[in-house]
């Protein structure tokens, strides 16, 4: 009979052959199992976010971001045991940034077999996993917002905004993920499904019940930090791009997608007016309103995020979203926060 494998892993790795040869070696083990693998620290991220994870595994040497670099901005947000693959010297630093463990890679100079080597690795592994089930837990939300996720230095405020849609559902996850934004976040443009006169009073509960500035959306308003701004219920809404700011336009208009306002009405505008300075925000709902519009804004180098089946009222639109690939990242509801700080602090 086997035992249950508890010690669930991730494994960051530039090397695709040495990625390899860890997750075989590893997955012999009774006791682990490799939930993924990624080859750099912003794959590594996007992973961290799908998966409940006990132990990170991760390279030092690696591109765009090295190890140590990844896991000083990481553990912050999300506390994680890691142990680094390093050489001996790096490990000092690697430990002084949060890692809990380093194993030496195997190489000519270091002297040590891969038999040694994963031994080591695996030993290693165990104790972190027993590491995290003793830590404390942590207040994600709270940590994140007071200790100032989007650093002054990385942030452009008035040029980054957030464009979340939603339909059936959509008032409840937007709430919940709106009431763990902190205050000085970038300019949020909402487009829910929802009848004239309940778009004023769902932004006016949004208003009285979170730390943000939210109203229903007029024709020249401009996005601030902290500002959230909801379509009229009748009215399609869109951004244009006045400098370094964006400044808001509601008007009517035949309906898109059979819906009045339209996601993908708001999506496409900010694909074309913020590009990369955008996070695109798909939730819950009926139909394919939004899905072509998030995926404009993916091409367009913004950063996208899908609400996954499991917390779902309805998955359509996002489903729709996922399945023509413009969704970078698919999340449970509760998590959709921790995505877009992730995402505003690189």
């Amino acid at each position: 009979m086997h035992r249950k494998k508890e010690i669930r892993v991730l494994v960051v790795d530039d090397s695709k052959s040495f990625r390899e040869m860890v997750v075989r070696n590893l997955s012999a083990d009774p006791q682990i199992q490799v939930i993924a693998t990624a080859d750099d620290a912003f794959e590594a991220r996007d992973k961290i976010l799908k998966f409940d994870l006990d132990v990170l595994v991760c390279d030092v040497e690696m591109p765009r971001m090295n190890g140590l670099e990844f896991i000083r901005r990481l553990l912050p947000q999300y506390p994680l045991p890691v142990v680094m693959i390093s050489d001996a010297q790096v490990g000092i630093e690697a430990r002084k940034v949060g890692a809990l463990d380093c194993v030496e890679k195997p190489t000519p100079r270091s002297m040590k077999t891969v038999e040694n080597f994963m031994m080591e690795l695996i030993q290693k592994i165990r104790l972190a996993a027993g590491a995290k089930n003793i830590a404390p837990k942590r207040n994600f939300a709270s940590d994140l917002a007071t200790s100032a996720v989007i650093e002054s230095d990385q942030r452009q405020s008035n040029e980054q905004l957030i464009a979340i849609g939603a339909s059936t559902g959509g008032t409840e996850a937007i709430f919940e993920i709106l009431k763990e934004l902190p205050a000085n976040c970038p300019g949020i443009v909402i487009v829910q499904h929802i009848p004239p006169v309940f778009s004023k009073m769902f932004a006016d509960r949004l208003d009285s019940q979170t730390s943000l500035r939210c109203k229903e959306a007029q024709t020249g308003d401009y996005l601030e930090p902290g500002g959230v701004y909801v379509a009229p219920g009748d009215q399609h809404m869109r951004i244009k791009r006045i400098g370094k700011k964006y400044r808001v336009e509601v008007f009517a208009g035949e309906k898109v997608n059979g819906h009045c306002p339209s996601v993908d009405m708001l999506f496409d505008s900010v694909a074309k007016e913020a590009g990369n300075r955008a996070i695109g925000v798909l939730l819950t709902g009926m139909g394919n309103d939004g899905a072509k519009g998030l995926l404009n804004i993916r091409r367009s180098g913004g950063f996208t995020i899908g609400q996954d089946e499991t917390s779902s009222v309805v998955y359509g639109m996002n489903k729709v979203a996922y399945n023509i690939g413009a969704v970078a990242v698919q999340s449970a509801l509760e998590n959709i926060h921790h995505c877009i700080l992730a995402a505003l602090k690189e």
